[in-house]
């Protein structure tokens, strides 16, 4: 595999990953290549420094320099601040919605009884406790032991911004 640092006829720089020259010179050929930043199918490569493994393990690391653009490539330099892409479509955001709507209610209405969780839902099963809503933590196979004894679980996705 190959990385290459690419810029389109924007000025957006990003990089890419190929199997070889050869497939992204024939991906690019076919207008596969595409700017990620504004959809552009005009991509060129920029020049790059080649990744050298490092001898010197104990003094710390100095960036690599970033290299011009040299002009007549037909690729503007990237600007310095490069814009982000949108990483959510309108239905991802709305999904993200919803899950946090669900998440919330789930905790407004539900008792949280953290790591106790499986042990608390086989007493409310089998009637040694109060039958009554909770959520919790339980591992893959506790979730799967509960499922197997017929007690209905499901799990809770953490709220879509909590992994951020």
């Amino acid at each position: 595999m190959i990385r290459f640092t690419l810029a389109c006829d924007s000025g957006h720089a990003f990089e890419s990953w190929f199997p070889s020259n050869a497939a992204y010179d024939e991906q690019s050929a076919r207008g596969l290549v595409t700017c990620p930043f504004c959809d552009s199918p005009k991509v060129a490569k920029a020049p790059m420094a080649p990744a050298v493994a490092r001898t010197d393990r104990g003094r710390p690391e100095t960036p690599a320099p970033q290299l011009p653009v040299p002009s007549g490539s037909g690729v503007p330099p990237a600007p310095a601040e490069a814009p982000m892409p949108i990483l959510a479509t309108e239905p991802e955001r709305q999904l993200r919605a919803l899950l946090r709507a669900v998440r919330e209610q789930v905790v407004a209405s539900a008792e949280h009884v953290g790591d106790r969780f499986a042990d608390e839902a086989r007493a409310i099963h089998y009637g040694d406790a109060e039958g009554r809503p909770i959520y919790g933590e339980a591992s893959p196979k506790e979730a799967r032991a509960l499922l197997d004894e017929g007690i209905d679980v499901m799990p809770l996705p953490p709220a879509p911004d909590d992994r951020h």
